[in-house]
């Protein structure tokens, strides 16, 4: 996968170089680039932000640098990718959607916001959440992360993603190690017991458990199977009852 982020700010991406991310480099896996755009800036003071036509707080980035930096870019087959509070929110099936692209293009925006231009050339507008941030940045940091870990070969383990929280459209079950007693804490004897079966059935409850007392919003869209929705009844049942 290939990898172009816009910027004003490429060292805020150094954390890209850590962890699985920087492997996944390592490994050819990825291509990770970063664009300062204010050096496109047409203007002498290289400045890529002014005054919004017709008034209003704040700075809008201009289109020039953006198309200019863009215009170096080999980009046809490309999702590019707008970091904007008004995207759709970002979730682990999108993430799943962008990990099977070769090319992803991140813009990131700072101050108040964009002139309107600049999404001719995106083909995507993503936000984390219902929140702002004061630049595009950390946003692109997440997704990439988020992304590069579900390519093929990125972590130690093949199937080391499928059962995290999301992936399988349920919150992740508890986990533990060593040692088995931590300060009177114990590791659940199931867990202990080497009955695979015993323990599947454990962590599908789990999983079930605190999906429906945190995150209920995922069982209205979650598929259950006979079992699963077994246990949700039973669950259900022994909250009312509490």
């Amino acid at each position: 996968m290939k990898v172009d982020i816009l910027t004003i700010f490429p060292n805020m991406f150094d954390s890209l170089n850590q962890s699985i991310v920087g492997k996944a480099q390592e490994k050819g896996l990825l291509e990770l680039h970063t664009h300062d755009f204010r050096e496109n800036a047409s203007n002498k003071q290289r400045h890529v932000d002014d005054m919004p036509y017709g008034g209003g707080q704040g700075m809008l980035l201009m289109p020039q640098p953006i198309y200019d930096t863009m215009d170096k870019i080999p980009h046809e087959n490309a999702r590019v990718i707008l970091l904007d509070p008004a995207g759709k929110r970002y979730n682990q099936k999108m993430a799943e959607e962008l990990a099977k692209e070769e090319h992803l293009i991140f813009i990131c925006g700072h101050y108040e916001g964009y002139d309107e231009r600049i999404k001719d050339l995106v083909t995507d507008e993503i936000s984390l959440g219902d929140f702002v941030l004061t630049g595009g940045e950390v946003a692109a940091t997440v997704i990439v992360d988020s992304v590069v870990r579900l390519l093929p070969g990125a972590l130690g383990k093949a199937a080391s993603h499928e059962d995290d929280s999301f992936s399988s459209g349920l919150l992740e079950y508890p986990q533990y190690t060593r040692p088995e007693d931590f300060r009177g804490k114990k590791v659940p004897s199931v867990l202990m017991s080497g009955h695979h079966e015993n323990i599947r059935k454990w962590r599908l409850t789990e999983s079930l458990k605190k999906t429906l007392a945190r995150r209920p919003d995922l069982l209205e869209k979650y598929e259950a199977n006979e079992e699963e929705q077994q246990i949700l009844n039973q669950l259900k049942r022994e909250s009312e009852s509490s």
